[in-house]
C-alpha cells in the first residue's frame, strides 16, 4: 500500500486508510508513539492507564506540588476551621 506525505499546516502528515484503522482498532484521539527503528518509522498505539496519586508523586520525587503549605494568616470572617 502506498500513501503520500502531504503538507499539513506548518508540518507534514499522512492519511491512514480507514481499513488499516479498523484492523488495528485505532480511533480518533488515540495516543500513539512514534520512533525510528533501523531506518523505519514505527508507530504503535500507547496502552493508556490511569496512574495512582502515589505513582504520579514518584515521578516528581515524592512531592505533589511546587511548594509547601501556604500560610493565609488567622481566620477572618466566617471561615470554618
Amino acid at each position: 500500500m502506498e500513501i503520500q506525505l502531504v503538507k499539513w499546516g506548518n508540518g507534514q502528515g499522512i492519511r491512514i486508510p480507514k481499513l488499516v484503522l479498523q484492523e488495528l482498532d485505532l480511533k480518533v484521539n488515540d495516543t500513539l508513539s512514534m520512533e525510528i527503528r533501523d531506518g523505519q518509522i514505527v508507530i504503535e498505539k500507547v496502552k493508556f492507564r490511569h496512574r495512582s496519586l502515589e505513582e504520579r508523586a514518584r515521578v516528581y520525587g515524592g512531592k505533589l506540588g511546587p511548594c509547601a503549605e501556604f500560610d493565609w494568616g488567622e481566620p477572618k470572617g466566617r471561615e470554618v476551621l
